[in-house]
């Protein structure tokens, strides 16, 4: 089970730990290249064990050695199986170093922070795709980055902090700092450690390099550092693009500002000029992502805003000051130890009335300093409904009915996706009744 590598890094024995999406990426990537692995997960499905049969992967054992380790994301950097494979020599890696190591021609633009990271990555590939580039977005967006990379000139990855405690050696020539904030804690513990991870994205650029953070960030780099600001979306010699009062609803200005000069600095990169009116013109086709700010429904002068993926005192507090007021907010799920301080600020002359749902619904609201009701029922579909129900009941003809919960939720839903489309369906609905 030697793993060749075509000499482009991955030497001797390989072991990919950790299956699901990432891994599976990884496998279907190596098998392409010819690469033999073994594998370890310890709730393999069955269709990760199919798939590594029918690509000729056995299982693994950490007691071998290994010379290197592929380790998805969702396991910790300091799993007592990962701890004892790299004492025994391995070299743990993820996804991303196996990209650029596989394929170091190609250019990527790496995108974190605590929140707004997935759509500003969206919005760079959007962006360089109307400038003539074939850019495809990957990593912790949807797809895995080793299924795009031999379709792509220029690979644009949203990495998590979990991606960036697996990157020795990345050098990106372009990365972005959307904001950092607190999460994840139950993973890195501390505040510094998960900043640390962030900051990661920048430890292997050199002054030629471009790192994009909003103003007033200071870190720690060799890069050059260009500053975004989200009241003036420009090019780096300030030369204006659009007013961020012309944007599409649902794009935050903070991630335009931010695509915006990530986009310059890559086309620069390839030798291409950044034309204003082009990118002006992309800005204003741009589309949110599924389920980040987006409006579901409208009656009237009311929108239905699904955010449910907004769990992060961030990206609670964007959508707060992005939703027209006045603004029916409802919150609930199960709480993570939101800091609900700066939402009570960002609530304060805009929302109405706070909706509360789910196992810490109230509880949250209580800390939010805005009257509130509570709403329950049988399924979480019924809660949704009755949600949407009672935000709509708030308003008076005009305004946000916006879900933007703070909690998780794992309460009610399988995940976040699942709770938003819940949301949607009930406005839609409740928009059909009321109109009929």
């Amino acid at each position: 089970m030697n793993a060749v590598g075509a000499g482009w890094g991955l030497s001797g024995r390989v072991l990919i730990y950790g299956l699901g999406r990432s891994g599976r990426g990884v496998m279907r990537f190596l098998a392409r290249e010819g690469v033999r692995a073994e594998w370890v997960d310890a709730r393999p499905t069955p269709e990760d064990e199919a798939l590594a049969s029918e690509l000729g992967f056995g299982r693994g054992d950490v007691a071998r050695p290994y010379d290197t380790v592929v380790a998805a994301p969702g396991v910790p950097i300091d799993h007592p199986d990962l701890i004892r494979l790299r004492e025994q020599g391995a070299e743990v890696i993820g996804e991303v170093v196996v990209a650029a190591r596989a394929r170091p021609q190609l250019p990527m633009v790496g995108i974190t922070g605590t929140a707004g990271k997935g759509s500003t990555t969206v919005l760079i590939a959007h962006l360089l795709r109307a400038c003539g580039v074939r850019a495809r977005e990957g990593g912790n967006i949807d797809p895995p980055l080793l299924d795009v990379v031999d379709d792509a000139e220029v690979a644009v990855v949203e990495l998590s902090s979990f991606q960036l405690e697996r990157v020795p050696g990345l050098r990106l020539p372009v990365a972005v700092i959307t904001n950092l904030g607190v999460d994840h804690l139950d993973r890195h513990r501390t505040v510094e450690a998960y900043h640390a991870a962030k900051h990661n994205i920048t430890a292997g650029q050199e002054e030629e390099d471009v790192l994009v953070v909003p103003a007033g960030l200071e870190i720690d780099t060799r890069a050059e550092v260009r500053a975004f600001d989200p009241a003036a979306l420009r090019l780096h010699d300030g030369a204006p693009v659009l007013s961020p009062d012309d944007l599409p609803e649902g794009l935050h200005p903070a991630n335009a500002a931010a695509a915006l000069l990530a986009t310059e600095a890559l086309l620069v990169r390839l030798g291409r000029a950044a034309n204003p009116p082009v990118l002006a013109a992309a800005l204003k086709s741009a589309e949110p992502v599924a389920g980040r700010f987006e409006t579901v429904a409208r009656l009237g002068e009311i929108r239905f805003v699904e955010d449910s993926i907004a769990t992060r005192t961030l990206a609670v507090q964007a959508a707060l000051e992005r939703a027209r007021p006045p603004v029916a907010w409802l919150v609930g799920g199960r709480d993570k130890g939101a800091d609900l301080e700066p939402l009570r600020r960002a609530a304060e002359g805009r929302v109405l009335r706070v909706i509360a749902f789910g196992e810490d619904g109230e509880a949250l609201a209580r800390g939010l300093g805005v009257p509130y009701d509570t709403v329950g029922g049988a399924t979480g579909d019924e809660v949704m409904a009755n949600a949407a129900r009672a935000g709509l009941a708030a308003l008076q003809g005009t305004g946000t009915v916006l879900l933007a919960p703070i909690g998780t939720s794992f309460d009610l839903f399988r995940d976040y996706k699942a709770r938003g489309e819940s949301f949607a369906r009930a406005a839609r609905a409740l928009c059909t009744e009321v109109q009929a």
